[in-house]
Protein backbone atom coordinates (compact mmCIF):
# COMPACT_ATOMS: atom_id res chain seq x y z
CA UNK A 1 0.00 0.00 0.00
CA UNK A 2 1.16 3.53 -0.78
CA UNK A 3 1.41 6.00 2.03
CA UNK A 4 -0.68 9.10 1.44
CA UNK A 5 -0.74 11.97 3.92
CA UNK A 6 -2.23 14.48 1.49
CA UNK A 7 -5.41 16.31 2.47
CA UNK A 8 -7.83 18.35 0.41
CA UNK A 9 -7.41 22.16 0.10
CA UNK A 10 -10.46 22.80 2.29
CA UNK A 11 -8.87 20.96 5.20
CA UNK A 12 -5.52 22.67 4.67
CA UNK A 13 -7.37 25.98 4.97
CA UNK A 14 -8.66 24.80 8.37
CA UNK A 15 -5.12 23.93 9.45
CA UNK A 16 -3.89 27.36 8.36
CA UNK A 17 -6.63 29.01 10.41
CA UNK A 18 -5.63 26.88 13.40
CA UNK A 19 -1.97 27.91 13.09
CA UNK A 20 -2.83 31.60 13.23
CA UNK A 21 -5.47 31.17 15.92
CA UNK A 22 -3.19 29.22 18.26
CA UNK A 23 -0.30 31.66 17.89
CA UNK A 24 -2.28 34.89 18.03
CA UNK A 25 -5.09 34.05 20.44
CA UNK A 26 -3.91 31.17 22.64
CA UNK A 27 -0.16 31.72 23.10
CA UNK A 28 -0.76 34.95 25.09
CA UNK A 29 -2.76 33.01 27.70
CA UNK A 30 0.44 31.31 28.84
CA UNK A 31 1.64 34.50 30.51
CA UNK A 32 -1.42 34.62 32.80
CA UNK A 33 -0.71 31.32 34.67
CA UNK A 34 -4.42 30.51 34.95
CA UNK A 35 -5.99 27.90 37.19
CA UNK A 36 -8.47 25.68 35.39
CA UNK A 37 -11.68 27.42 36.46
CA UNK A 38 -10.36 30.85 35.51
CA UNK A 39 -9.11 29.41 32.24
CA UNK A 40 -12.61 28.16 31.38
CA UNK A 41 -14.01 31.65 31.91
CA UNK A 42 -11.34 33.33 29.80
CA UNK A 43 -11.39 30.66 27.08
CA UNK A 44 -15.18 30.55 26.54
CA UNK A 45 -15.22 33.02 23.60
CA UNK A 46 -12.25 31.23 22.03
CA UNK A 47 -14.08 27.91 22.30
CA UNK A 48 -17.02 29.48 20.50
CA UNK A 49 -14.75 30.53 17.63
CA UNK A 50 -13.56 26.96 17.33
CA UNK A 51 -17.15 25.71 17.25
CA UNK A 52 -18.00 28.31 14.58
CA UNK A 53 -15.17 26.84 12.47
CA UNK A 54 -16.59 23.33 12.88
CA UNK A 55 -13.44 22.12 14.64
CA UNK A 56 -14.81 21.41 18.13
CA UNK A 57 -14.33 17.79 19.33
CA UNK A 58 -13.14 16.82 15.86
CA UNK A 59 -12.03 13.37 17.06
CA UNK A 60 -15.59 12.00 16.99
CA UNK A 61 -18.03 11.24 14.20
CA UNK A 62 -20.62 13.67 12.82
CA UNK A 63 -23.41 11.88 14.70
CA UNK A 64 -21.70 12.95 17.94
CA UNK A 65 -20.92 16.52 16.94
CA UNK A 66 -17.45 15.86 15.50
CA UNK A 67 -16.21 15.82 11.93
CA UNK A 68 -15.37 12.14 11.51
CA UNK A 69 -11.76 12.95 10.63
CA UNK A 70 -9.42 10.00 10.32
CA UNK A 71 -6.22 9.72 12.32
CA UNK A 72 -4.03 11.39 9.69
CA UNK A 73 -6.14 14.56 9.74
CA UNK A 74 -6.40 14.47 13.52
CA UNK A 75 -2.64 14.02 13.71
CA UNK A 76 -2.08 17.12 11.58
CA UNK A 77 -4.42 19.05 13.85
CA UNK A 78 -2.67 17.86 17.02
CA UNK A 79 0.68 18.90 15.58
CA UNK A 80 -0.66 22.46 15.83
CA UNK A 81 -2.47 22.00 19.15
CA UNK A 82 0.66 20.58 20.76
CA UNK A 83 2.43 23.94 20.60
CA UNK A 84 0.49 25.20 23.64
CA UNK A 85 -1.08 23.29 26.53
CA UNK A 86 -4.09 25.63 26.49
CA UNK A 87 -4.95 24.75 22.89
CA UNK A 88 -6.42 21.21 23.24
CA UNK A 89 -9.15 22.15 25.76
CA UNK A 90 -10.09 25.17 23.64
CA UNK A 91 -10.66 22.73 20.78
CA UNK A 92 -12.54 20.21 22.97
CA UNK A 93 -9.76 17.71 22.35
CA UNK A 94 -7.87 17.51 25.64
CA UNK A 95 -6.72 14.39 27.43
CA UNK A 96 -8.14 12.47 29.16
CA UNK A 97 -11.58 13.72 28.06
CA UNK A 98 -11.04 13.09 24.35
CA UNK A 99 -10.01 9.47 24.93
CA UNK A 100 -12.82 8.91 27.42
CA UNK A 101 -15.40 10.32 25.02
CA UNK A 102 -14.13 8.02 22.26
CA UNK A 103 -14.38 5.08 24.66
CA UNK A 104 -17.92 5.95 25.77
CA UNK A 105 -18.95 6.47 22.14
CA UNK A 106 -17.54 3.04 21.30
CA UNK A 107 -19.02 0.95 24.12
CA UNK A 108 -21.77 2.85 25.95
CA UNK A 109 -25.49 2.14 25.96
CA UNK A 110 -27.84 4.87 24.66
CA UNK A 111 -28.65 5.80 28.25
CA UNK A 112 -24.95 6.11 29.18
CA UNK A 113 -24.30 8.25 26.12
CA UNK A 114 -27.09 10.61 27.05
CA UNK A 115 -25.98 10.84 30.67
CA UNK A 116 -22.23 11.22 30.13
CA UNK A 117 -21.18 11.61 26.50
CA UNK A 118 -23.40 14.51 25.51
CA UNK A 119 -22.35 16.80 28.40
CA UNK A 120 -18.73 15.67 28.04
CA UNK A 121 -18.67 16.69 24.38
CA UNK A 122 -20.40 19.95 25.17
CA UNK A 123 -17.68 20.82 27.69
CA UNK A 124 -20.22 20.87 30.50
CA UNK A 125 -18.46 18.15 32.52
CA UNK A 126 -14.95 16.70 32.72
CA UNK A 127 -13.64 13.20 33.27
CA UNK A 128 -10.72 11.15 34.56
CA UNK A 129 -9.33 7.83 33.32
CA UNK A 130 -8.75 5.84 36.49
CA UNK A 131 -6.58 2.93 35.42
CA UNK A 132 -2.98 2.82 36.68
CA UNK A 133 -1.93 1.51 40.09
CA UNK A 134 1.31 2.07 41.95
CA UNK A 135 3.65 -0.91 41.98
CA UNK A 136 2.16 -2.69 38.95
CA UNK A 137 4.40 -1.05 36.37
CA UNK A 138 2.80 -0.95 32.93
CA UNK A 139 0.98 -4.27 33.30
CA UNK A 140 -2.78 -3.78 33.75
CA UNK A 141 -3.24 -7.50 34.32
CA UNK A 142 -1.72 -7.01 37.80
CA UNK A 143 -4.27 -4.44 38.97
CA UNK A 144 -5.95 -5.21 42.29
CA UNK A 145 -8.72 -2.59 42.55
CA UNK A 146 -11.86 -4.72 42.64
CA UNK A 147 -15.55 -4.36 41.85
CA UNK A 148 -17.80 -7.04 43.34
CA UNK A 149 -21.41 -7.42 42.26
CA UNK A 150 -23.67 -7.22 45.31
CA UNK A 151 -27.26 -7.59 44.18
CA UNK A 152 -27.89 -4.76 41.74
CA UNK A 153 -24.78 -2.77 42.70
CA UNK A 154 -21.04 -2.91 42.13
CA UNK A 155 -18.97 -2.42 45.29
CA UNK A 156 -15.56 -0.93 44.48
CA UNK A 157 -12.44 -1.08 46.67
CA UNK A 158 -8.88 -0.14 45.83
CA UNK A 159 -6.49 2.69 45.04
CA UNK A 160 -5.56 4.16 41.68
CA UNK A 161 -2.40 6.13 41.06
CA UNK A 162 -1.59 9.13 38.84
CA UNK A 163 -5.17 9.71 37.77
CA UNK A 164 -5.05 12.77 35.52
CA UNK A 165 -7.33 15.68 36.43
CA UNK A 166 -9.25 13.66 39.03
CA UNK A 167 -9.54 16.73 41.25
CA UNK A 168 -11.85 18.43 38.74
CA UNK A 169 -13.55 15.40 37.16
CA UNK A 170 -17.28 14.76 37.27
CA UNK A 171 -16.83 11.19 36.04
CA UNK A 172 -14.24 8.46 36.58
CA UNK A 173 -13.84 5.87 33.83
CA UNK A 174 -12.54 3.11 36.10
CA UNK A 175 -10.77 -0.16 35.28
CA UNK A 176 -11.46 -2.67 38.07
CA UNK A 177 -11.11 -6.43 38.54
CA UNK A 178 -14.58 -7.99 38.37
CA UNK A 179 -13.63 -11.60 37.52
CA UNK A 180 -10.36 -12.50 39.26
CA UNK A 181 -10.43 -16.17 38.20
CA UNK A 182 -10.75 -15.45 34.47
CA UNK A 183 -7.91 -15.30 31.94
CA UNK A 184 -5.62 -12.40 32.82
CA UNK A 185 -6.91 -10.33 29.90
CA UNK A 186 -10.54 -10.97 30.86
CA UNK A 187 -10.37 -10.23 34.61
CA UNK A 188 -11.25 -6.54 34.50
CA UNK A 189 -14.21 -4.41 33.42
CA UNK A 190 -14.71 -0.72 32.73
CA UNK A 191 -17.09 1.13 35.02
CA UNK A 192 -18.58 4.63 34.87
CA UNK A 193 -18.31 6.10 38.37
CA UNK A 194 -19.73 9.56 39.22
CA UNK A 195 -17.01 11.51 41.03
CA UNK A 196 -19.36 12.54 43.84
CA UNK A 197 -20.21 8.95 44.81
CA UNK A 198 -19.69 8.38 48.56
CA UNK A 199 -16.47 6.53 49.40
CA UNK A 200 -14.20 8.28 46.88
CA UNK A 201 -11.27 10.22 48.29
CA UNK A 202 -8.25 11.67 46.56
CA UNK A 203 -4.85 13.12 47.32
CA UNK A 204 -3.37 15.63 44.92
CA UNK A 205 0.12 14.60 43.77
CA UNK A 206 2.72 17.18 42.77
CA UNK A 207 5.03 16.34 39.87
CA UNK A 208 7.78 17.86 37.74
CA UNK A 209 5.14 19.07 35.29
CA UNK A 210 2.73 20.10 38.05
CA UNK A 211 4.68 21.49 41.04
CA UNK A 212 1.66 21.64 43.36
CA UNK A 213 0.35 24.01 44.68
CA UNK A 214 1.24 26.12 41.60
CA UNK A 215 -1.86 26.26 39.30
CA UNK A 216 -1.64 23.77 36.43
CA UNK A 217 -3.76 22.70 33.51
CA UNK A 218 -2.84 19.08 34.12
CA UNK A 219 -3.02 17.63 37.62
CA UNK A 220 -2.44 14.16 39.05
CA UNK A 221 -4.02 12.44 42.02
CA UNK A 222 -4.05 9.24 44.03
CA UNK A 223 -7.69 8.11 44.20
CA UNK A 224 -8.97 5.68 46.83
CA UNK A 225 -12.29 3.84 46.48
CA UNK A 226 -13.70 2.52 49.77
CA UNK A 227 -16.92 0.51 49.51
CA UNK A 228 -18.03 2.72 46.62
CA UNK A 229 -21.43 1.57 45.37
CA UNK A 230 -22.71 2.21 41.85
CA UNK A 231 -25.62 0.63 39.92
CA UNK A 232 -24.94 -2.65 38.11
CA UNK A 233 -25.78 -0.97 34.77
CA UNK A 234 -22.78 1.35 35.23
CA UNK A 235 -20.54 -1.15 33.45
CA UNK A 236 -19.15 0.16 30.16
CA UNK A 237 -19.26 -2.40 27.39
CA UNK A 238 -19.18 -6.07 28.33
CA UNK A 239 -18.02 -7.64 31.55
CA UNK A 240 -14.34 -8.59 31.30
CA UNK A 241 -13.77 -6.27 28.31
CA UNK A 242 -11.66 -3.61 30.03
CA UNK A 243 -8.30 -4.68 28.62
CA UNK A 244 -9.65 -4.67 25.07
CA UNK A 245 -11.34 -1.29 25.55
CA UNK A 246 -8.20 0.21 27.07
CA UNK A 247 -6.20 -0.79 24.00
CA UNK A 248 -8.83 0.72 21.71
CA UNK A 249 -8.63 3.94 23.69
CA UNK A 250 -4.87 4.21 24.08
CA UNK A 251 -3.91 3.39 20.47
CA UNK A 252 -5.32 6.45 18.69
CA UNK A 253 -4.58 8.51 21.78
CA UNK A 254 -0.86 7.87 21.30
CA UNK A 255 -1.10 9.29 17.78
CA UNK A 256 -2.50 12.49 19.26
CA UNK A 257 0.17 12.56 21.98
CA UNK A 258 3.03 12.03 19.54
CA UNK A 259 1.81 14.60 17.03
CA UNK A 260 1.43 17.09 19.86
CA UNK A 261 5.05 16.32 20.70
CA UNK A 262 5.96 17.20 17.12
CA UNK A 263 4.18 20.51 17.67
CA UNK A 264 6.19 21.07 20.86
CA UNK A 265 9.36 20.28 18.90
CA UNK A 266 8.48 22.80 16.22
CA UNK A 267 7.89 25.55 18.76
CA UNK A 268 11.21 24.83 20.47
CA UNK A 269 12.94 24.56 17.08
CA UNK A 270 11.61 27.97 16.05
CA UNK A 271 12.99 29.43 19.27
CA UNK A 272 16.35 27.73 18.64
CA UNK A 273 16.64 29.10 15.10
CA UNK A 274 15.42 32.59 15.95
CA UNK A 275 17.97 32.81 18.75
CA UNK A 276 20.72 31.56 16.42
CA UNK A 277 20.15 34.28 13.82
CA UNK A 278 19.57 37.04 16.39
CA UNK A 279 22.35 36.67 18.98
CA UNK A 280 26.04 37.50 18.38
CA UNK A 281 28.94 36.10 20.38
CA UNK A 282 32.65 36.76 19.91
CA UNK A 283 32.14 38.75 16.74
CA UNK A 284 29.71 36.51 14.88
CA UNK A 285 26.16 35.23 15.06
CA UNK A 286 25.44 32.02 16.93
CA UNK A 287 24.14 30.76 13.58
CA UNK A 288 27.75 30.80 12.32
CA UNK A 289 28.96 28.44 15.07
CA UNK A 290 29.40 24.83 14.00
CA UNK A 291 27.91 23.43 17.19
CA UNK A 292 24.76 25.49 16.73
CA UNK A 293 24.56 24.47 13.09
CA UNK A 294 24.77 20.84 14.19
CA UNK A 295 21.95 21.43 16.67
CA UNK A 296 19.78 22.93 13.93
CA UNK A 297 20.52 20.19 11.39
CA UNK A 298 20.11 17.31 13.85
CA UNK A 299 16.90 18.76 15.25
CA UNK A 300 15.39 19.29 11.81
CA UNK A 301 16.09 15.70 10.74
CA UNK A 302 14.85 14.27 14.04
CA UNK A 303 11.60 16.24 13.99
CA UNK A 304 10.86 15.25 10.40
CA UNK A 305 11.56 11.58 11.08
CA UNK A 306 9.31 11.56 14.16
CA UNK A 307 6.57 13.35 12.20
CA UNK A 308 6.67 10.91 9.29
CA UNK A 309 6.79 7.86 11.57
CA UNK A 310 3.76 9.16 13.47
CA UNK A 311 1.80 10.03 10.35
CA UNK A 312 2.52 6.56 9.00
CA UNK A 313 1.09 5.02 12.17
CA UNK A 314 -1.96 7.29 11.84
CA UNK A 315 -2.37 6.30 8.20
CA UNK A 316 -2.17 2.61 9.08
CA UNK A 317 -4.89 3.02 11.73
CA UNK A 318 -7.08 4.64 9.09
CA UNK A 319 -6.42 1.74 6.73
CA UNK A 320 -6.57 -1.35 8.97
CA UNK A 321 -7.48 -0.24 12.50
CA UNK A 322 -5.57 0.37 15.74
CA UNK A 323 -5.08 -3.29 16.61
CA UNK A 324 -3.22 -4.04 13.35
CA UNK A 325 -1.11 -0.91 13.84
CA UNK A 326 0.05 -1.81 17.35
CA UNK A 327 3.72 -2.06 16.38
CA UNK A 328 3.76 1.28 14.63
CA UNK A 329 1.96 2.92 17.56
CA UNK A 330 4.50 1.53 20.04
CA UNK A 331 7.39 2.75 17.87
CA UNK A 332 6.27 6.36 17.80
CA UNK A 333 5.88 6.45 21.58
CA UNK A 334 9.49 5.52 22.41
CA UNK A 335 10.98 7.20 19.35
CA UNK A 336 9.25 10.57 19.63
CA UNK A 337 9.66 11.21 23.36
CA UNK A 338 13.49 11.51 23.45
CA UNK A 339 13.46 13.60 20.27
CA UNK A 340 11.16 16.11 21.95
CA UNK A 341 13.44 16.18 24.99
CA UNK A 342 16.59 16.72 22.90
CA UNK A 343 15.14 19.48 20.72
CA UNK A 344 13.83 21.40 23.74
CA UNK A 345 17.16 20.87 25.53
CA UNK A 346 19.07 22.46 22.63
CA UNK A 347 16.63 25.37 22.46
CA UNK A 348 16.96 25.93 26.20
CA UNK A 349 20.75 25.71 26.03
CA UNK A 350 21.11 28.31 23.29
CA UNK A 351 19.03 30.76 25.37
CA UNK A 352 21.17 30.25 28.46
CA UNK A 353 19.68 31.60 31.68
CA UNK A 354 16.77 33.14 29.75
CA UNK A 355 15.76 29.67 28.56
CA UNK A 356 16.00 28.34 32.11
CA UNK A 357 13.76 31.13 33.40
CA UNK A 358 9.97 31.22 33.33
CA UNK A 359 10.09 34.26 31.02
CA UNK A 360 10.11 31.74 28.16
CA UNK A 361 7.96 28.60 27.85
CA UNK A 362 10.99 26.36 27.27
CA UNK A 363 11.49 25.38 30.92
CA UNK A 364 7.88 24.27 31.15
CA UNK A 365 8.11 22.33 27.88
CA UNK A 366 11.28 20.70 29.20
CA UNK A 367 9.52 19.40 32.32
CA UNK A 368 6.61 18.23 30.18
CA UNK A 369 9.00 16.34 27.90
CA UNK A 370 10.43 14.26 30.72
CA UNK A 371 7.00 12.93 31.64
CA UNK A 372 6.38 11.74 28.07
CA UNK A 373 8.77 8.81 28.51
CA UNK A 374 6.54 7.47 31.31
CA UNK A 375 2.97 8.37 30.34
CA UNK A 376 1.02 5.74 28.36
CA UNK A 377 3.54 3.10 29.37
CA UNK A 378 7.32 3.45 29.87
CA UNK A 379 9.41 3.58 26.70
CA UNK A 380 11.16 0.36 27.73
CA UNK A 381 7.90 -1.60 27.59
CA UNK A 382 7.07 -0.33 24.11
CA UNK A 383 10.57 -1.21 22.90
CA UNK A 384 10.15 -4.72 24.29
CA UNK A 385 6.79 -5.15 22.52
CA UNK A 386 8.23 -4.03 19.19
CA UNK A 387 11.36 -6.17 19.50
CA UNK A 388 9.43 -9.31 20.46
CA UNK A 389 7.05 -8.86 17.54
CA UNK A 390 9.88 -8.42 15.06
CA UNK A 391 11.94 -11.34 16.36
CA UNK A 392 8.97 -13.68 16.12
CA UNK A 393 9.14 -13.20 12.35
CA UNK A 394 12.60 -14.77 12.11
CA UNK A 395 13.54 -18.47 12.08
CA UNK A 396 16.55 -19.82 14.03
CA UNK A 397 19.44 -21.21 11.94
CA UNK A 398 22.42 -23.33 12.86
CA UNK A 399 24.69 -21.19 10.66
CA UNK A 400 23.78 -17.57 9.94
CA UNK A 401 22.45 -17.17 6.42
CA UNK A 402 24.87 -14.28 5.82
CA UNK A 403 27.91 -16.36 6.87
CA UNK A 404 30.51 -15.99 4.08
CA UNK A 405 31.37 -19.73 3.64
CA UNK A 406 27.69 -20.61 3.54
CA UNK A 407 26.97 -17.99 0.91
CA UNK A 408 30.07 -19.03 -1.07
CA UNK A 409 28.99 -22.68 -1.16
CA UNK A 410 25.47 -21.74 -2.24
CA UNK A 411 26.82 -19.49 -5.00
CA UNK A 412 29.13 -22.24 -6.34
CA UNK A 413 26.26 -24.70 -6.43
CA UNK A 414 24.06 -22.27 -8.33
CA UNK A 415 26.58 -20.65 -10.69
CA UNK A 416 29.58 -23.00 -10.69
CA UNK A 417 28.82 -24.49 -14.11
CA UNK A 418 29.04 -21.03 -15.65
CA UNK A 419 32.44 -20.39 -14.06
CA UNK A 420 33.92 -23.59 -15.55
CA UNK A 421 33.15 -22.35 -19.06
Amino acid sequence: MTWDFETEPEFEAKLEWMRGFVREEIFPLETLHLDFQTFLKVAAPLMQQVKDQGLWAAHLGPDLGGQGYGQVKLGLMHEILGMCEYAPPIFGNQAPDSGNSELIALAATPEQRKQWLEPLLAGQIYSAFSMTEQGTGADPTQFTTSAVLDGDEWVINGTKWFVSNADRADLHVLMAVTDPDEHRHRRASMLLVPADTPGISLRRIGSMNDPYPVPSMHTQAEVTYTDVRIPAESILGKRGQAFELAQERLGPGRIHHCMRWVGVCRRAFDALCERAVSKSLHGSLLADKQTVQNWVADSAAAIESARLLTLHAAWKIDQVGARAAAREIAMIKYYGAPIMHDVIDRALQIHGSLGYSTDLPLEHLYRWARASRIYDGPDEVHRMVVARGILREYEPRDIPSEHIPTRHAAALEKYGHLLSD
